[in-house]
């Protein structure tokens, strides 16, 4: 399955940030792309007041991107906000084309590093794939990438792959553990993982994580196969769907499984 992944710098405003999603998507369906991976708040960078900009999954924003991938013929996989209660919203992956229509609220919510993301975001109660031409990927936003749980979750539903949508944050050894926890994810359910980050927006890095790129596929048994730098580029890679099973059976993680220890 050929894969794009979009490492764009979104801004305060969802209009255009749609026109960066048509723009980009386009280009990744001209090189053969069938699915094109945008990052967490695509619709709009952390640092802006995220209630007033949110829009309900058949709002115009989701509807754009729902369009985008009609004309394309592509699966499109962007972040985007919704409504919640209390005043917050839902940190959501839309996952919508041809054949799919799919969405994803964050999970584990980025209460570290001097952020509070759960005082402006409710968290999401359920794991999402979606089917690609008879591929199943799971879906997967930024801070998610701590807990392997989630990852051993997609594969459990037969999941070969997931898509890690993030808007990383910057600081002292955040690249590194960026690379590595995105290895460490695939290694536990042995799983491709397509992980695209916002790009460096090139500012001074505060508390709000907007970005720091890298993105990166790594492979079902950990190694990295293809990754971009800081700045905005886009990434059309190749994902091999047999390769799962073979590594799946030289390495048994999941058969070897004793989850009734820990209960």
């Amino acid at each position: 399955m050929r894969i794009a992944i979009g490492q764009l710098t979104t801004g305060p405003d969802p209009d255009k940030n749609l026109r960066l999603v048509d723009e980009w998507t386009r280009r990744a369906a001209d090189a053969g792309a069938r699915v094109v991976v945008f990052p967490e708040a695509s619709m709009a960078c952390f640092g802006t007041p995220l209630a007033p900009l949110a829009q309900p999954l058949d709002g115009p924003w989701a509807d754009g991107v729902r369009e985008i991938a009609r004309a394309t013929g592509t699966v499109v996989v962007a972040g985007m906000f919704t409504p919640a209660d209390e005043g917050r919203v839902a940190n959501t992956l839309l996952a919508t084309g041809p054949g799919v229509e799919e969405s994803y609220d964050k999970i584990h919510l980025y209460d570290a590093f001097g952020f509070r993301e759960s005082e402006t975001v409710a968290p999401g109660s359920r794991p999402a794939v979606i089917d690609v031409d008879g591929v199943r990927l799971g879906l997967a936003t930024c801070y998610d990438v701590r807990f392997p749980e989630l990852f051993r979750a997609h594969a459990d539903a037969g999941a070969v792959g997931t898509l890690l949508a993030a808007s990383w944050g910057a600081g002292p050894g955040k690249l590194d553990q960026w690379e590595l926890l995105v290895r460490a994810r695939a290694l536990d359910a042995t799983v491709w993982v397509a992980a695209v980050g916002q790009a460096d927006p090139g500012t001074p890095p505060g508390p709000a994580p907007t970005g720091i790129g890298h993105s990166l596929l790594v492979g079902p048994d950990g190694t990295v196969r293809a990754s971009l730098g800081a700045d905005p580029e886009l990434l059309v890679t190749d994902l091999d769907v047999e390769e799962v099973g073979a590594v799946r059976e030289k390495t048994s993680v999941l058969a070897n499984r004793r989850p009734e220890v820990w209960r």
